[in-house]
């Protein structure tokens, strides 16, 4: 039972299944989006419009390995390929030879949608815009003032106190233009009804992966990867507001039940137990093992089933505002302090790690603060400056051997 888990196996049997239909109904003339993260993804299913999510890609770029060709032929464009590599790589994508396009290339989208999260991103985006066939539009973002303590007991119901009404008065009215832009581009109408049902799919998933979640935490020994539950709870992310996400979920929380039940351990000989802060490394995901045999050291958390856990769930009438909500204060939750350090130390506790290995990126503000509070709180935190999705960089940070180090120097037990 300490095997790959079958949600993973099957989460990514059925996102490249998926993808290979999205590619043939797009080579058809069927219209796609590429969209970023933070952007509605719900408007695009309710229209019926397929979609790429921009990191996603990105990930599978990098875990094929097309990361640094696709970057030199993004420089040779004249675009830099040093910054904010995760939103780049996509765009760089459609540069290589076809035979070395990853599962045989992204087509062009007539959509490329993103919010505002920098300049960069914009830049990236509004780049898209300028290839032939494709549009770009870009959402703003906004920043929340006071932030509110603990915002992850109150935001699944009260977003409006959380984030506030005139930040949520401009996203709900521009996710309403980029629905009648998109109503124009592609002759369909919105059905809200329709719409609110994809947002009912979403906070019922968003349940299920608060149950795991809160399972994983108390579970000792851990008895997952985390390389396993990143796919099992983000490739269902990515079909948010579908039956086949909600049962995805569902059967994960059992399959870690099951394991939990069965004394399921990753690394029987168990000692750390690690956080893993920041994006995954997607060029190299056996990294979240090595630690195993020498330092018995877990990682037994990542963001990605934590913010699926408590960042998602929006419960209102309107199915556009709470879609607002949903993604209003996104970034907030990540990266802004008060609300991002407040929130990874109560998930470190939670989880009883030992350590934290913090990666940070060129684009995440506010990791110092993180870092502080995690300390504060007496866990020590090892900060690597890199990009999760460019090799070269991973490759000159020097990561297993900085972890390596911090294990034997910094974290008790190891």
């Amino acid at each position: 039972m300490s095997g790959r888990m079958r949600s993973a196996t099957a989460a990514t049997a059925f996102q490249k299944q998926w993808f290979a239909e999205l590619t043939a109904g797009a080579r058809a003339g069927e219209q796609i989006a590429v969209l970023n993260a933070d952007a509605p993804h719900e408007i695009f299913r309710a229209l019926g419009i397929p979609y790429v999510v921009s990191q996603w890609w990105a990930s599978i770029i990098s875990a094929k390995q097309a990361g640094p060709a696709a970057l030199t032929l993004l420089a040779r464009e004249g675009l830099p390929d040093f910054s904010q590599q995760y939103d780049a790589l996509p765009l760089a994508e459609q540069l290589l030879p076809g035979s070395e396009r990853p599962w045989g290339g992204l087509p062009a989208p007539a959509f490329a949608v993103a919010e505002r999260s920098g300049d960069v991103t914009a830049k990236i985006f509004e780049e898209w815009g300028r290839r032939p066939g494709t549009e770009a539009f870009l959402l703003s973002r906004t920043g929340g003032d006071p932030a509110p303590d603990r915002w992850w007991e109150r935001v699944a119901h009260d977003w409006e106190g959380v984030f506030g009404t005139p930040r949520l008065d401009l996203l709900q009215a521009e996710i309403e233009e980029l629905i009648g832009w998109l109503e124009r581009r592609t002759g369909r109408r919105l059905d809200r009804d329709r719409l609110a049902e994809i947002m009912r799919l979403g906070n019922e998933q968003a349940e299920w992966n608060r149950r795991t979640r809160d399972l994983i935490a108390a579970a000792r020994p851990t008895p997952l990867m985390v390389s396993d539950s990143i796919p099992a709870v983000m490739v269902p992310q990515w079909h948010r507001g579908t039956a086949w996400a909600v049962e995805a979920a569902r059967a994960l929380y059992h399959e870690v039940a099951e394991r939990v039940d069965g004394g399921a351990a990753i690394c029987p000989q168990e000692r750390v137990r690690l956080m893993w802060i920041g994006r995954g490394l997607w060029s190299d995901l056996d990294l979240y093992r090595r630690f195993h045999d020498e330092f018995g050291a877990v990682f037994v958390w990542s963001m990605y089933l934590a913010i699926a856990a408590d960042g998602y769930a929006r419960y209102g009438d309107d199915p556009v505002r709470a879609l607002a909500a949903r993604f209003v204060g996104f970034t907030d939750q990540l990266y802004m302090p008060p609300w991002s350090s407040q929130w990874y130390v109560k998930e470190a506790l939670a989880h009883g790690v030992d350590g934290v290995v913090h990666l940070v990126a060129d684009d995440t503000p506010g990791a110092g603060f993180i870092s502080e509070a995690l300390e504060a709180a007496g866990i020590p935190v090892l900060e690597i400056r890199a990009n999760n999705a460019d090799a070269r960089s991973s490759r000159e940070a020097g990561i297993p051997d900085r972890i390596a180090t911090f294990l034997r120097t910094r974290v008790a037990g190891a």
